[in-house]
């Protein structure tokens, strides 16, 4: 048992990391589920459309997610061994490329928007209701666009300040958001204080007047805190990043933006074969995935912590200290996911009564939480599998891993199944989901045999 549990120091520096991680993220996805109250108080229709228009940005936000932990993986590497000058060139890597994708997605979005949103709304339900869902997006979606530049640029700042060891500041600035968002969700969504009542826009106009404060806090302080970050000194005096650096970041990087992107992009394309069950499971399962993200904030955090610890560690070539590390950290994060799952179940019939949908929706929603929770050990170890591999370097492995592995198995599972049978939604889903297990297995062979021990920055130019 040695093996898999770690010392008291241990876990007070793996904590030391997470547990600001979890804060930001639990605060963000707490005030996202009261966001989808409040817009569910308004009807189901606006909660539908909302639901859609956020699983597409979505695939925006994982791409983002895909080209800062490109890059980042040097990062970390790179602030393991001392090198600033190395750190500061991934840092504008991180930059050019989110303001490019930014501009490429308001643009998508903005043309598109529409025929995207169209694409999850059919099967039961009337069209008066489906041309309802469908205006209240394309009226969220125009207004959230504004939000994806301050949400891009800010997260390339977060993930490096998170590869130096800095997870506090994020955090604050994290928590400084939500409460922007909550408080102007409650004001405008309702028109509150003398404001008008906006519905969908006004939840829409909160979330971004949250992401230009946060980006606005994170920017600042990095700015005015120099010696705390090193590579924020000259980081704009140019955009000269050296040529086999960023060779290698494309060679290294490319397999994980493509596979993030491909995931997100998974992700939403099993929504719309689920959606194919009615409007009922859209709604259902919006509630499930919000309440499911507020529990995810353990082992997703715990991910982020192998890929900052276990990414400097191999860094500063202690290779067996990052296996022994990993073990432990894997064994840390389906434990406490056993525990969170166990919670989740429990409650799962308290956090539907809190929306103002009919009794099938809720019934529904339910039903797919107990899925979810009884998931949520399997995803633990899937998660850490996944960065651990990504620590060392190895994105290919994890682009077959993680998104291939959706669109060959998962994706033509959920299709078949939604299309050419008659499966009642829930043990659809369910049977979707264990579909997960083939990929535990893998991960798990992965990681005992160790492909991941790799230094990745020994003898690259800064």
């Amino acid at each position: 048992m040695k093996k898999f549990i770690g010392n008291k120091a241990f876990y007070r520096m793996v904590l030391t990391i997470a547990i600001p991680i979890m804060v930001q993220n639990g605060i963000t996805n707490f005030v996202s589920l009261l966001d989808n109250i409040m817009v569910g108080m308004v009807g189901t229709e606006q909660m539908s459309g909302v639901a859609i228009v956020n699983q597409l940005i979505f695939v925006f936000n994982i791409s983002i997610f895909g080209i800062i932990s490109g890059a980042g993986i040097f990062g970390a590497q790179f602030f393991g061994c001392g090198r600033h000058d190395g750190v500061r060139h991934t840092f504008r890597f991180k930059i050019i490329c989110c303001a490019l994708l930014s501009a490429v997605a308001v643009a998508l979005f903005y043309f598109l928007g529409e025929d995207m949103i169209a694409m999850y709304l059919h099967g039961e339900g009337n069209d008066g209701e489906l041309a309802t869902a469908l205006m209240h997006g394309r009226r969220y979606m125009l207004v959230m666009l504004i939000g994806l530049v301050p949400f891009a640029i800010e997260q390339a700042y977060v993930s490096t300040l998170r590869e130096c060891g800095e997870t506090v500041v994020p955090m604050k600035a994290g928590i400084v958001a939500v409460m922007v968002n909550l408080v102007f969700n409650y004001i405008l969504i309702f028109g509150k204080l003398g404001a008008p009542v906006l519905g969908v826009v006004g939840a829409a106009i909160a979330t971004v007047m949250a992401r230009f404060v946060e980006a606005a806090i994170i920017i600042v302080w990095t700015h005015r805190n120099p010696k705390k970050n090193p590579f924020i000194s000259g980081a704009y005096k140019s955009f000269y990043i050296p040529a086999g650096l960023v060779k290698n970041i494309f060679i290294k990087g490319t397999p994980l933006i493509v596979n993030e992107a491909l995931w997100a992009a998974g992700v939403a394309t099993l929504m719309q074969c689920y959606s194919v069950r009615g409007l009922t499971a859209v709604a259902g399962l919006n509630i499930s995935s919000t309440i499911g993200n507020v529990f995810n904030v353990v082992y997703l955090a715990l991910g982020s912590a192998v890929s900052i610890i276990v990414g400097q560690l191999l860094g500063a070539g202690k290779m067996e200290e990052a296996r022994d590390t990993d073990t432990k950290l894997i064994a840390f994060s389906i434990g406490s996911c056993v525990l969170m799952g166990g919670l989740l179940a429990i409650t799962a019939p308290l956090f539907p009564m809190i929306y103002n949908t009919t009794d099938e929706v809720r019934s529904l929603a339910v039903q797919f939480i107990r899925i979810l929770a009884l998931c949520m050990p399997m995803n633990a170890f899937m998660n850490v599998a996944y960065f651990t591999l990504r620590s060392g370097g190895k994105t290919f492995i994890t682009f077959l891993f993680d998104s291939v592995f959706m669109w060959v198995v998962s994706i033509p599972v959920a299709y078949t199944l939604s299309r050419y049978t008659v499966i009642p939604i829930v043990p659809l889903y369910f049977m979707c989901q264990m579909v997960e297990i083939i990929k535990c297995i893998v991960g798990f062979v992965l990681v005992k045999k160790g492909v991941w021990i790799h230094n990745i920055v020994l003898g690259q130019e800064d």
